[in-house]
């Protein structure tokens, strides 16, 4: 009877469970996005027993004191406050909130974006630069870059490095972590790790502009060996688009939608840093500009002079470092 019953309850299940089993927020594949979800489903289980007991009770209550209810009789127009009901509902919400500010506090230094991944294994540097409307990545350790398309290996960390030379953006792959800006003029982070080889989509969580709908990307993850051999034939292949140098990178910096995957043999080590410092020393808005740095990139502490306005003072304003203390 009890396996007939459990059987019964899981066929009864099994429709929602695999509707949120195709949300990728639900399906995480990396150790980032399984904390994300173990957080999500803790808070919501210490909210719930609020929002059950306040429906519970109101149900109760209504039912109990309804007019028909004729075996309820008692009349006491002059009682007081109960002291145990005033506990209950002021002390039992006071320890989830309590509970959910030390969650928080612990939860938020654990899945600090800019914190690196415990591993034994040595992490992978990926450039990301959010251009109108794509994803340009780059990889400087392997010499490569790609238009749409990222690849790494699995069980390893990644250490993506993110800017952007476009309107403010959003980097997010759902099924390995949460997003992360991408704003022009400073390069924030996000580490990132896949359990296995396998296919996640990657999008934009901003709203960009015209072609933001298109703004799509694949993240793909892939053995050691398999991941060894793509970088191998991407610098070997005669279908890339060559290398990625700057008059190259101004082509593809133009707006176009709906872009397909590109890749190129090679790319300037220097570029992502180019773009980067181009936002530093800009004055084309007449106003000093500040820029936040990455500790990683050496340009950190890096100063900023721009012209204000009808005035001729000059103004040195020092770029903030954004990188966990």
């Amino acid at each position: 009877m009890f396996h007939q019953a459990t059987a019964l309850v899981t066929r009864f299940l099994s429709g929602p469970l695999s509707f949120f089993s195709n949300i990728a927020l639900f399906n995480p594949q990396g150790p980032v996005a399984t904390q994300e979800l173990n957080l999500m489903v803790t808070v919501i289980e210490l909210m719930s027993v609020v929002v059950i007991a306040v429906f519970t009770f109101t149900f109760l209550i209504v039912w109990k004191y309804r007019v028909s209810n004729h075996v309820y009789k008692r009349y006491a127009p002059h009682a007081a406050d109960s002291t145990r009901i005033e506990l209950a509902w002021w002390g039992i919400p006071c320890i989830i909130v309590g509970i959910l500010s030390i969650i928080t506090w612990t939860s938020t230094h654990d899945l600090d974006p800019y914190k690196p991944l415990d591993s034994d294994v040595a992490p992978i540097t990926i450039q990301v630069i959010a251009l109108d409307w794509k994803w340009l990545f780059i990889y400087p350790d392997q010499g490569i870059a790609t238009v749409n398309m990222v690849e790494f290996p699995a069980n390893t960390p990644v250490n993506f490095e993110i800017t952007a030379d476009a309107p403010m953006n959003s980097f997010w792959i759902p099924e390995l972590g949460g997003q992360i800006y991408a704003m022009p003029g400073m390069i924030t982070q996000l580490h990132l790790e896949a359990y296995n080889a396998g296919s996640y989509r990657g999008e934009s969580a901003n709203l960009s502009g015209e072609g933001f709908a298109g703004m799509n990307f694949v993240a793909r993850s892939a053995t050691q060996f398999d991941f060894d051999e793509w970088v191998s034939q991407m610098k070997a292949s005669a279908t890339s688009s060559g290398a990625l140098n700057q008059a190259a990178y101004d082509t593809l910096a133009l707006p176009s939608e709906y872009n397909p995957v590109a890749f190129y043999s090679s790319a300037d080590k220097n570029l992502f840093n180019g773009i980067v410092m181009k936002y530093m020393t800009s004055s084309n808005s007449g106003a000093a500009a500040i820029m936040p740095m990455s500790a990683s990139s050496s340009m950190q502490g890096t100063s900023t002079q721009g012209e204000a306005s009808n005035e001729s003072t000059d103004m040195n304003m020092s770029g903030m470092d954004m990188t966990d203390k």
